[in-house]
C-alpha cells in the first residue's frame, strides 16, 4: 500500500508507556487523519451524556472494563464521521480477538482494509521504570510497581493474540518504543514506507 491520497488505516499498539499516545497525535498528523482514542471516544461520550456514554459511564464508575459491544458502537459511529472516510489510526482499539472480528465487518462494510499495525515494542524493566517515574512526577500514588508489572502482563495476555492475527495476514510492524520521540517517530516512518515500498 503507497502512502498516497488514500490516506492510511492503522492501528497502534504497545505497552502501556510505550508513548502511543505521543506518536499517534504525530503519526496522524503527518498523514492527514484523525488520531482515534478509545479512551478519548469514551470521555466524548461521557461528557457529551450520549446514551453510550450513559451507558459506558457506569462501568467505568465501577472500575470494570466497558463491555465489547458498548466499545464496538463507539468506535463503529467514529469511523463514520467524514474526517475518518480518507483514513485513520486506531489507539486502543481491538483489545479482544472479538473486537478484531467486529472491526473486520466495519471495514467490510465501507469497503476498505489496514494499511498497517504498528506495534511500539519496548523493554519491560525500563517502562516499569519510565511509569514509575512518571506515576513519582503526576502524584500518581497508586500507580505502585506491582500495579504497573500488572498492566504490563494483562497488555500481553490480551494483545499478544492480536499481533499473531494481524500478523497472519502480514499487517504488522514492529518499532522499537525506547529512546527519544523524533527517534521513535522516525522509525515508524521508515517502518511504514518500507512497507508501502
Amino acid at each position: 500500500m503507497t502512502t498516497n491520497s488514500k490516506g492510511m488505516r492503522i492501528i497502534l499498539m504497545g505497552p502501556p508507556g510505550a508513548g502511543k499516545g505521543t506518536q499517534a497525535k504525530v503519526i496522524a498528523n503527518h498523514f492527514g487523519i484523525p488520531a482515534i482514542s478509545t479512551g478519548d471516544i469514551f470521555r466524548a461520550n461521557v461528557a457529551g451524556e450520549t446514551p453510550l456514554g450513559v451507558e459506558a459511564k457506569r462501568y467505568m464508575d465501577a472500575g470494570e472494563y466497558v463491555p465489547d459491544e458498548v466499545t464496538n458502537a463507539m468506535v463503529r459511529d467514529r469511523l463514520a464521521e467524514d474526517d475518518a472516510k480518507p483514513g485513520f489510526l486506531l489507539d486502543g482499539y481491538p483489545r479482544t480477538l472479538a473486537q478484531v472480528t467486529e472491526l473486520d465487518g466495519m471495514l467490510a462494510a465501507t469497503d476498505v482494509s489496514l494499511d498497517a499495525v504498528v506495534v511500539l515494542t519496548a523493554d519491560q524493566d525500563e517502562l516499569v521504570s519510565r511509569l514509575l517515574q512518571r506515576a513519582h512526577t503526576e502524584g500518581r500514588a497508586d500507580d505502585t510497581e506491582d500495579v504497573i508489572r500488572r498492566r504490563q502482563e494483562v497488555y500481553t495476555e490480551e494483545t499478544a493474540p492480536l499481533i499473531e492475527v494481524y500478523g497472519e495476514r502480514g499487517l504488522v510492524t514492529e518499532v522499537d518504543g525506547m529512546g527519544e520521540i523524533d527517534a521513535v517517530t522516525h522509525r515508524v516512518f521508515d517502518a511504514l514506507e518500507n512497507r508501502a515500498g
